[in-house]
C-alpha cells in the first residue's frame, strides 16, 4: 500500500495585531526544526502593527518608555537598541516613540522569524477574516474565511485584541445614524469628517481620548473640544526616568481577599514611600509584577466591587501619558479649546446638522452640549455575550465559548483554553491571549503581559503537536 503523506499540523491565529503576531513569533522561536503551519488571519495589508500601532500621525506617541516595550521578554532591550538605528533617532533616542514606528518595528520581527530559513515552521499571512470555527469528526476545526476559503485547524487562537465601545447612551439610538456620530474613533474615516473649526464632543477621558485630542490637534483642529467624563480626570503622566523605585510588597497583601484591605496597604505603602521622598507612581508600579495574583485573591463579589467602585481611578494611575501630551492637554485646556466636564452623557439627540450631548452633573440638572461631532471613547466593548461578530457568535452558540460573569472577556482555564458551559476545555483546541484573558488577571492588555502569554500559549501548543506524534 502506498505511504500517506502526513497531514500538516495547521495552528490558526485568528488577528494580527500585537497578541497574534507575538505568539507566531514565539512559536517560530520554540518550534525549531517543528513542521508546523502558522496560518495568520488580519485583514489588514500587514500583521503586527494592528489597530494600536497603525495611526499614521507621528504626534501619537506609546505610553511606555522604549526599554519596556521589547518583543521578546528574554531580551528587554532589544526595541531599545533597534530604535537607535532607526531614523527617529538621528537626533537621539526619543524618550517616548511614536505608534507607527512600533508598527513597524513589530511588522519586521514578525518578518525576520517568518523567512528564517533555520526552522521548518512556515507563517501564511491570510488577508481576510474568519467567519466561523465549526468543530469536524477527526477532532480539527474548519476556519471559514470571508474570502471563500477554509482552514482545516488543529488549534485555533483567538487575538482579536479590543472592539469599538458600545453606545454611550440609550433607550434612543438615533443618533447611531448620524453622520455626526462617530461610534468607533479608529474607524478609517472618523477624523477626516470633521472640519477644522467644528465643536467636537468626545465621550471619555482616558487614552483614546488622549489620542483623539492629539491627532485633531495635528490635522489643524482650531475648534471647541469638550470632554465628557465621570469623574472629569485625564490619566497621569508619567515622572522622570530616573525617578527612584520602590520594592514589591505583594507579601503584605497576599492575604487579603478585599478590596478594602489592598486600598488601606497601598495607602499605607504610598505614604511610607512619600516619606522617603518617592512618588505614588514607584509604589503603583511596584504592584505590577503581581497584578494577577491580587485579582485572582479577590472573589467575584469583591472584584465587582472594585470594577464599580475603582477600576476608573486604576486606571488613570495606572495607564500613564507621556509629559508631551499631559503638556498638550495643559496647553489646549489654557487656550480655551477644551474643556473637561465631570458628568455622564445620558442622552444624544439629533438636532438637524448637529447632536445635542445631555450631561448629568453631580448635584445639578442636566446640561446639554451642542456639537457638529460626537466620538465615544469610553473604552471598548469586552462583553462577548453582546459582541455580533460572526465567529464569537458561532462559538457562542455552539457552546464553546463562555463570556465571563463579570463580561471583562472569555472564560479560560490557566492556559488560555476556551472553556465551555461544563467548565471544561472545549473540544478542537480552541484558545486565547490578549484582552479577553482580562477576566483571569484583569491586567492583560500591555505587552510585559501579552508577550509572556505568547510565550506560555506557544509552549503549550507545541506540546500538543508533539502528543500527536508516533
Amino acid at each position: 500500500m502506498p505511504t500517506l503523506a502526513p497531514v500538516p499540523y495547521v495552528i490558526t491565529i485568528v488577528g494580527g495585531g500585537f497578541a497574534g503576531t507575538a505568539l507566531a513569533r514565539h512559536l517560530a522561536r520554540q518550534a525549531g526544526q517543528l513542521p508546523l503551519e502558522i496560518a495568520l488571519v488580519e485583514p489588514r495589508a500587514a500583521p503586527g502593527p494592528g489597530l494600536a500601532y497603525s495611526a499614521p500621525w507621528p504626534e501619537l506617541l506609546l505610553n511606555v518608555r522604549p526599554g519596556n516595550l521589547s518583543a521578546w521578554a528574554d531580551d528587554p532591550g532589544h526595541f531599545a537598541a533597534w530604535l537607535a538605528r532607526q531614523p527617529e533617532a538621528a537626533a537621539g533616542v526619543p524618550e517616548f516613540a511614536c505608534r507607527a514606528t512600533y508598527g513597524r518595528y513589530l511588522a519586521q520581527e514578525l518578518a525576520a522569524v517568518a523567512n528564517d530559513s533555520g526552522n521548518k515552521l512556515t507563517i501564511t499571512h491570510y488577508p481576510t477574516t474568519a467567519l466561523a470555527a465549526p468543530l469536524l469528526p477527526d477532532g480539527r476545526r474548519a476556519v471559514q474565511l470571508a474570502d471563500g476559503r477554509t482552514l482545516l485547524s488543529h488549534a485555533v487562537v483567538l487575538a482579536l485584541g479590543n472592539f469599538p465601545p458600545p453606545p454611550p447612551t440609550g433607550p434612543d439610538h438615533r443618533y447611531l445614524h448620524h453622520p455626526g456620530y462617530h461610534a468607533d474613533p479608529w474607524a478609517a474615516d472618523t477624523l477626516a469628517r470633521i472640519g477644522p473649526d467644528e465643536v467636537v464632543v468626545l465621550i471619555g477621558a482616558g487614552l483614546t481620548a488622549v489620542d483623539m485630542l492629539l491627532a485633531l490637534r495635528a490635522q489643524g483642529h482650531r475648534g471647541l473640544v469638550q470632554v465628557v467624563a465621570r469623574r472629569g480626570r485625564w490619566p497621569a503622566a508619567h515622572g522622570p526616568a530616573s525617578a527612584p523605585t520602590y520594592p514589591g510588597f505583594y507579601a503584605a497583601l497576599a492575604s487579603e481577599t478585599t478590596v478594602a484591605g489592598v486600598l488601606r496597604s497601598v495607602r499605607r505603602h504610598v505614604a511610607l514611600a512619600a516619606a522617603q521622598g518617592i512618588g505614588w507612581r514607584a509604589v503603583i508600579d511596584a504592584l505590577r509584577p503581581d497584578l494577577g495574583r491580587i485579582w485572582a485573591g479577590w472573589p467575584v463579589a469583591e472584584q465587582a466591587r472594585f470594577l464599580r467602585h475603582l477600576a476608573g481611578r486604576w486606571s488613570q494611575v495606572r495607564h500613564r501619558i507621556a509629559p508631551s501630551g499631559a503638556a498638550a492637554l495643559e496647553e489646549l485646556t489654557a487656550s480655551g479649546r477644551l474643556q473637561t466636564l465631570a458628568g455622564r452623557a445620558v442622552e444624544i439627540v439629533p438636532a438637524g446638522a448637529s447632536l445635542r450631548v445631555g450631561v448629568a452633573q453631580a448635584g445639578g440638572p442636566t446640561t446639554y452640549l451642542t456639537a457638529n461631532h460626537v466620538i465615544c471613547c469610553t473604552g471598548p466593548l469586552a462583553d462577548y455575550s453582546r459582541l455580533q461578530v460572526p465567529l464569537v457568535q458561532q462559538l457562542r452558540a455552539d457552546g464553546c465559548l463562555t463570556p465571563d460573569p463579570l463580561r471583562l472577556g472569555i472564560t479560560t482555564d490557566a492556559t488560555g483554553a476556551l472553556l465551555g458551559l461544563d467548565g471544561q476545555p472545549s473540544a478542537g483546541g480552541l484558545f486565547t491571549l490578549g484582552a479577553s484573558r482580562r477576566p483571569q488577571s484583569f491586567e492583560s492588555t500591555a505587552v510585559p503581559e501579552l508577550r509572556q502569554q505568547a510565550v506560555a500559549l506557544a509552549a503549550v501548543l507545541i506540546q500538543r503537536y508533539q502528543a500527536t506524534q508516533p
